[in-house]
């Protein structure tokens, strides 16, 4: 099989097919160690690949988005969240005829270095080590210097740059004018298919928890964007496509009316949700355990942490080794480490 033959027919497609203002994986500004190019995949579906198939990815499963081990089968995993992000994302950059693939890439791997127990994980973190902690950062470092025993994931700098961008906390979704935007617009619109997800899922999620109830959401939010799941997700969609069409793809962008009304959306959650009494019970048991296991391992390093990457301090990699834990794990070792246990009898 020639250079030529199925890979040099994909980037052709993508030259014939996709917008002037899409990113072309045959121009792609490369990986920090230069490859041999595969003869049948793009530079970014070889991406998409490496991160599916990683450790971390894996280990999203067991790990909380919003709710710390609910019971029941259908509440959202940092991996479903990771999926529904991907297919969001992927439905706006075809209708802006952007490329899919690295669209693809950038939504599955943004999430990576996510802590253990969601977002009270990364606030109690960003507590214990000494410089802080931010998942999006931590993801970036994740594929570029934890998987693959230290070497890597060697992405291009593409999907490396929507990874590092795609978080705005309670910050702006769409800031023209921040530095910490995404360069592509594949990664603009990862960016706002992670706010789009979350807020419709963390509702939906929280509904079905009993914390909030579909009649709590403002009249006039339901108004504007619809009273179910689905439609929700379709008006905002719709808005970032139509919107961004009519700016001629200068930028990724939404309707005020719409944007606005996400914005609140959000605040609702934040303020219903994610601030909520239990969500606050959780938030101190996660800081008692996060700073448990970080003091202990930093005390006792040699069982624990990797040795690389080589040159970092043990605090360092004690933060990677925590964010790394799923749920599951965090629980067990602490319990394996701090619960008393029986004596055997004689």
């Amino acid at each position: 099989m020639t250079d030529f033959s199925i890979r040099h027919k994909l980037e052709q497609q993508e030259k014939e097919t996709l917008s002037q203002k899409a990113c072309l994986s045959s121009l792609s500004r490369g990986r920090e160690r230069e490859e041999k190019l595969h003869p049948m995949r793009t530079a970014f579906q070889r991406d998409r690949d490496r991160i599916i198939h990683c450790k971390s990815f894996r280990r999203l499963k067991h790990k909380t988005q919003v709710f710390l081990t609910p019971f029941g089968d259908h509440y959202r995993t940092r991996l479903t969240h990771t999926l529904e992000v991907s297919q969001i994302a992927r439905t706006i950059s075809k209708a802006l005829s952007l490329n899919e693939d690295l669209t693809e890439a950038i939504a599955l791997g943004h999430d990576l270095g996510h802590t253990p127990f969601g977002h009270a994980g990364e606030e109690a973190l960003a507590e214990l080590y000494p410089k802080g902690f931010i998942h999006s950062a931590q993801s970036l470092r994740v594929v570029e210097k934890l998987e693959y025993h230290g070497k890597g994931l060697n992405l291009t700098y593409e999907v490396r740059d929507g990874i590092v961008h795609h978080s705005k906390g309670r910050g702006k979704i769409l800031d023209a004018d921040g530095e910490d935007m995404p360069l592509t617009l594949e990664g603009q619109v990862v960016r706002i298919s992670d706010v789009i997800a979350y807020v419709n899922h963390d509702i939906d999620d929280a509904t079905r928890a009993g914390i909030i109830k579909k009649s709590d959401i403002p009249s006039h939010l339901v108004e504007i964007l619809g009273k179910w799941h689905a439609n929700r997700i379709d008006k905002m969609v719709e808005d970032v496509v139509e919107s961004s069409i009519k700016a001629e793809l200068a930028k990724i962008v939404m309707t005020e009316r719409i944007y606005s009304s996400v914005i609140e959306l959000r605040e609702f959650l934040y303020d219903k949700v994610y601030f909520h009494k239990q969500a606050q019970h959780m938030s101190r048991q996660v800081r008692k355990i996060l700073t448990d296991l970080y003091e202990y391992i930093l005390q006792n390093p040699d069982d624990y942490i990797k040795t690389y990457p080589k040159n970092d301090p043990a605090e360092k990699r004690v933060r990677d080794f925590i964010a790394g834990m799923t749920d599951l794990y965090a629980l067990r070792l602490y319990e394996k480490l701090f619960f008393p246990r029986t004596w055997p009898v004689l």
